[in-house]
């Protein structure tokens, strides 16, 4: 059996708000927009390098917007791309270590709130699995 995970829908009241916020601040791609029915349009957008992809737009989901959190995005190198995302104008959090593996935070602008984790070093990881289950 083989199943993969290629896209995840996030909840927004301004799907045009969105679409700029995700391309213009994050550098995701938009793969497509489009309406195929009256009243659901489809907005996919990817984050750079990734094989997963987000979906914005109307008549999909009955989700709250601003109601998802923790969607991660894991990066070779959290302080460079950090530093690009606040030069595009999106508002991040300090970089905080959480033993040994780092974190940044920031929100879309109905509050859907994402992670952006930098990669874990192997000598973190491997410290990790071989540490005794509680």
């Amino acid at each position: 059996m083989e199943m993969r995970l290629e896209v995840v829908q996030v909840p927004v009241a301004d799907v045009d708000r969105s679409k700029s916020f995700y391309t213009e601040k994050l550098g995701f791609v938009l793969d497509h927009d489009v309406e195929h029915i009256p009243g659901m349009r489809v907005v996919q957008l990817t984050p750079p390098g990734s094989a997963a992809s987000i979906v914005i737009g109307t008549g999909m989901t009955s989700m709250t917007p601003g109601s998802l959190e923790g969607l991660q995005l894991v990066v070779p190198d959290i302080g460079a791309v950090r530093a690009e995302l606040v030069r595009r104008g999106a508002d991040v959090s300090e970089i905080q270590d959480m033993g040994g593996v780092q974190f940044a935070y920031f929100a879309d602008p109905d509050g859907n709130r994402w992670v952006i984790q930098g990669a874990t070093p192997s000598e973190v990881r491997d410290a990790h699995l071989n540490e005794p289950a509680s």
